[in-house]
Formats: structure tokens, sequence, C-alpha cells
């Protein structure tokens, strides 16, 4: 399948975005370490069903502020990213899929823009907003002390996203935290994004939604994202057996089947407020 890489001018951005595949489009939004390229494998098991576009965000890949100097910005202005790329590529709506911090963007998107969105998966992520010691108040804890020495305890911080058997056949991985692809001003700013918890009302959320979880996530317990439930109109849960915080790169074969079981017509178990 024919994959090309293009630069999109929206938000007073030039936003990078792989695209391939054909028919409706689905958004895969990633998550806070990582860029467009950690949706590499899971784009390439989902190009023979979808249009997919894996984006990169504000301070991240390709992706350029085209002001003179960089603009602060929340999860609005990541929202607003978003429904503004849709309009860019010529859509009027898509669906999305939202992994770890891609969740909360995802989750402040349809909330701010119920127009653009037709479904919405949100994978391995909590309520928009919120720090991750809400979410798993121990393991943040412990994290912070880890991340003040990254060179020392980049393996155990990996061990909270990738299974450590998974990590002994793919040490690259490993390098994802102990070298930073960002500057230390752009690493501010991306980590003011789960600083406030973003004001959703219950139920405001109206696309139909899959609440994607994995087993083996070290990082974001069941309830945390199960907590996002009361911010959605319809939507069903399920849980991938094994499976770690970062599925899109250990299991992309298995999320891959989630997501198009879902965006399958009436194939729905919903629950609805």
């Amino acid at each position: 399948m024919t994959r090309e890489f293009i630069q999109v001018h929206a938000s007073g951005l030039s936003i990078g975005c792989a695209i391939q595949g054909s028919g409706d489009p689905l958004i895969l939004i990633h998550g806070g370490e990582a860029d467009h390229s950690m949706f590499d494998r899971l784009a390439a098991e989902l190009a023979a069903s979808f249009t997919v576009i894996a984006y990169d965000q504000r301070d991240s890949g390709q992706t350029r502020d085209l002001a003179p100097s960089p603009r602060p910005y929340g999860l609005a202005d990541m929202g607003d990213d978003l429904a503004s790329l849709i309009e860019a590529l010529g859509y009027q709506r898509a669906h999305v899929f939202g992994q770890s911090l891609g969740g909360h963007i995802a989750q402040v998107f349809a909330a701010r823009h119920p127009d653009r969105v037709d479904r919405l998966i949100l994978s391995s992520t909590w309520p928009a907003g919120c720090g991750l010691h809400t979410a798993n108040p121990a393991v943040a804890r412990q994290l912070a002390v880890w991340r003040a020495d990254v060179a020392t305890h980049a393996v155990e911080i990996a061990e909270l996203f990738f299974p450590p058997s998974y990590l002994a056949e793919h040490p690259e991985r490993i390098e994802m935290f102990r070298i930073s692809r960002r500057t230390p001003e752009q690493n501010a700013r991306r980590s003011a994004l789960l600083g406030t918890p973003y004001p959703i009302r219950d139920g405001q959320i109206e696309a139909r939604t899959l609440l994607l979880m994995g087993a083996a996530d070290a990082l974001i317990p069941a309830e945390a994202s199960l907590a996002i439930a009361r911010f959605l109109r319809r939507h069903e849960q399920r849980t991938m057996p094994g499976a770690p915080h970062v599925s899109a790169i250990h299991s992309p074969s298995t999320v891959a089947l989630n997501i198009k079981q879902f965006l399958q017509p009436d194939q729905h178990q919903e629950t609805s407020r």
C-alpha cells in the first residue's frame, strides 16, 4: 500500500502527516513520548480498510509552528488543530483513534467539534488534562524519581510502557525514553498539557466511542480509563489480553482488529447515557 508524507497548513502550523490506504478517513493521534511514526505498523494493518492519517502534534516530529516564535498552547488548541487538519485535508468528519496523551486530545476534540468526529477510539488513556498522579499515584511518584536520572533508569521507565520480554527483543525501544527528541522548551510545553483537567460535561461527547484497554498496561489501570465513561453518551469497552500501554507498537494486529470490529456498521454493544 502506497504511503506518502505531506505537510498540511492548518491552525497556523505546518503539520506533518503520513497518509496511506483508501476508504473512510481514520486519524491516529500519538502519545506524549512519540510522533506519528509510532503508528507505522498499525497504519499498515488498517490501510486496506481506511484512509489512515497519522500526524505529528505541536512540538513533535515534522510539525512546525509558522508563527515568528513558538506560541503557548493547551489541550483546547490541540483539539482545534485536529479539527482544522480534517478540514484542510478536505474531509467533513473522520474516525479518530487517540493513544495515551493522544486520547486526551481526542476527548477534547470530540467535545469541542462534535460535527467533525464520526466514531472515537480512546486507547490506554484517562480523563482529559488530568496528570498521571490522578490515574496511577504510586507509579507517578516513582516515575518522577526515575525521570530525574533518565540515563540510569531508562530501562525501568521503558518497562512501564512495554513488557521486559519485548524490550529484550527490541532494545531500541528503550532509547525512546533515554534520549529526548525534543528541546527542554518543547518538553516543558507538552508537560503542561496534563496540568489541569479539561472541563468536559457528563455525556457531552456524542460520538460512538470505544474505550480500549491493555490487560498488561503497567501505566494506566483500567479503572482510570473507565472514568472517561461519564463524558460519553454512547460507548463500549474492550480489554486486549497481554497488551501493554503502547499497544499500537507492541500489538498492532490486535489493536487493528479491535478498531476494524468497532468501526463496522451495526456491530456495537453500547452503554448509553
